[in-house]
């Protein structure tokens, strides 16, 4: 009950603090009202006030089978008090589908553009209904992750299995990484052999430009456009990042995989100056964000070095108004010292106990290339570049507004686990620690930071729980038993009210701007045969339509049943005390 108490004071605290204006402006500080959100000195600013919020991502919105199920889920998000939803602006597919939404035809060497009702119109609805409901919407342009069928798994493109029976098989659109993406183009575009040539490839930029401009152009002029993400998760393939690991650390590592680039974050970087200059010619309106998980790239050279630090600043949040020293520059040699004190109650736990190792881990984690790779000798695949993103030297190019980053500790390691805790308390703190080095980042690059997504895996979703880079349920109820020793894959629902209390307080201390759940839940929507919101029912008989009874994609990550009912209250007591003077 107090862990329930405590979400719902903290939600109500940060949705409070998401559209009322958090300080009085000084005259310096005071810009004229717009009907666009623009960043300055660290805060985004709506309408001449700071602009910190809470919200959620519901990457399917635009793929519901109705402009009624888009008013009723965006009414819904209203009337809980979110004012920002994260959502895919992408629908690529290599051959027309008979039903369902698709904005992009990209095969026989070409790119096409469906502008009907089933395409392009239905991103349209979501735009007007947000405005209609007073919510932003923050659009991702493109995706890291499009496992298919048939992929070269040692190519550096993620493989999918589609065996009927074995709970492989579920409705396009219904998990995040089915709306094609960044290997859409490669597989057209290119030789299909390494994701890394999106990044680099003539062909594919000049494609993926052109889609942006499509996408960008058609929104310059609406107010309910947050700000427009280049893309979700960009990073090199998790097998591509094995080459860096292992030229890193060669004792270590016994395997080379083919790549197009090794181990240069510059080329990421470089791709995302170049997306950022095109949409802020196409649209000067709107600010603009990389989407990308956060990973550094300690001590690597810069292609956009900080200049100075910015002078420093006070929290804009009620609760943390008291001038903060200024952060410190992240550097290999501060992290290897955090990492030396662990490993140090390491081997005095060895000492004391019998048990050999001594490292105490979750119960059954994932076990795939994104979860905890561990390089004892070094920093870490989340520090040391080996996903080909340098967050920092992002944040710095001139036409990203604000820094992104992520937090999903089923499918990537922030840190080294400390022995002498529980595994769930590292699993809370290692994501407290990936929050307040954010944080840090944007005092002292004078922009502001969000927190685009964030998750556990409940115990009651692991059946429905799929890794971003696979398009099966490993959990399923078709997956094999899981051993009698080990316990069921995933946390409890207080566990995770309790680890997203502590994430969304120490984000309201340390000074985000916004933290985005991941990810929203709706049901009674109208389904249909062969998209994402499926009948449930099965037989010959089955209407290709049956209204109110389909639920929300759920890729693992949905709060459901009463977890969802108590959020849902939580955030509709901070809306009401917002009172209606505060609605956009």
């Amino acid at each position: 009950m107090y862990l329930a108490f405590l979400l719902q004071v903290l939600l109500s605290a940060l949705l409070v603090s998401a559209v009322k204006p958090t300080r009085t402006l000084s005259k310096r500080q005071t810009t004229p009202p717009s009907k666009f959100v623009t960043s300055q000195n660290g805060q985004f600013m709506f309408n001449g006030s700071t602009l910190d919020f809470v919200g959620t991502n519901a990457y399917w919105l635009p793929v519901l089978n109705s402009d009624e199920d888009i008013d009723f889920t965006l009414g819904n998000l209203s009337a809980a008090g979110i004012k920002i939803v994260r959502t895919w602006a992408f629908n690529d597919v290599g051959t027309i589908p008979v039903n369902g939404t698709w904005f992009q035809l990209i095969a026989n060497g070409t790119t096409v553009i469906n502008e009907g009702p089933n395409g392009l119109q239905k991103l349209d609805t979501v735009v007007k209904l947000a405005e209609k409901h007073g919510i932003f919407v923050l659009l991702s342009l493109t995706n890291n992750w499009n496992p298919l069928p048939l992929d070269n798994q040692a190519a550096g493109i993620s493989a999918r299995d589609t065996t009927p029976g074995t709970n492989k098989v579920l409705p396009r659109n219904a998990l995040s990484n089915d709306y094609g993406g960044m290997d859409a183009y490669v597989r057209e575009f290119s030789d299909g052999k390494n994701h890394d040539a999106f990044y680099v490839n003539p062909t594919i930029l000049a494609k993926f430009t052109n889609y942006t401009t499509q996408i960008v152009s058609r929104y310059v002029e609406s107010p309910a456009i947050f700000a427009w993400e280049i893309a979700n998760d960009p990073r090199y393939i998790i097998r591509l990042s094995l080459i860096c690991i292992w030229l890193k650390s060669p004792h270590q590592m016994q395997l080379l995989l083919p790549a197009t680039v090794l181990c240069n974050t510059h080329t990421i970087t470089k791709f995302h100056s170049t997306i950022a200059q095109h949409i802020n010619q196409v649209d000067p309106n709107h600010l603009v964000s990389s989407g990308n998980q956060g990973f550094f790239c300690v001590d690597c050279p810069k292609l956009f070095p900080r200049v100075a630090p910015p002078p420093p600043q006070t929290s804009s949040t009620p609760s943390n108004n008291r001038r903060r020293s200024p952060p410190k520059p992240l550097t290999k040699r501060g992290l290897l010292q955090e990492r030396k004190a662990i490993r140090n109650k390491v081997r005095n736990l060895q000492k004391r106990t019998s048990t050999a190792g001594g490292i105490r881990i979750r119960g059954r984690w994932m076990s795939t290339e994104t979860k905890r790779q561990s390089d004892d000798q070094g920093i870490g695949p989340s520090f040391d570049g080996s996903y080909g993103i340098d967050s920092e030297d992002i944040l710095n190019i001139p036409q990203i507004g604000f820094g992104t980053f992520q937090l999903f500790p089923d499918q990537n390691s922030y840190g080294i686990d400390d022995p002498t805790l529980p595994a769930f308390n590292n699993t809370v703190n290692q994501g407290l620690d990936w929050i307040r080095r954010h944080a840090d980042v944007g005092k002292l690059f004078g922009k502001p930071v969000t927190l685009n997504g964030f998750g556990l895996v409940t115990q009651a979703n692991a059946p429905s729980f799929v890794p971003f880079n696979q398009t099966q349920a490993p959990f399923g109820p078709d997956s094999p038993p899981s051993p009698p020793a080990q316990q069921p894959f995933g946390i409890t629902d207080a566990q995770r009210d309790d680890a997203y209390a502590q994430w969304l307080h120490a984000g309201l201390q340390n000074g985000l701007q916004g933290m985005l759940q991941y990810q929203w839940s709706q049901g009674n929507l109208t389904t249909g045969v062969g998209t994402a919101i499926s009948p449930t029912v099965s037989g010959t008989g089955v209407s290709p339509t049956v209204s109110g009874t389909g639920l929300s994609p759920n890729d693992g990550y949905s709060i459901q049943g009463a977890g969802l009912d108590q959020a849902v209250g939580t955030i509709q007591q901070a809306a009401q005390a917002l009172g209606p003077d505060q609605q956009r």
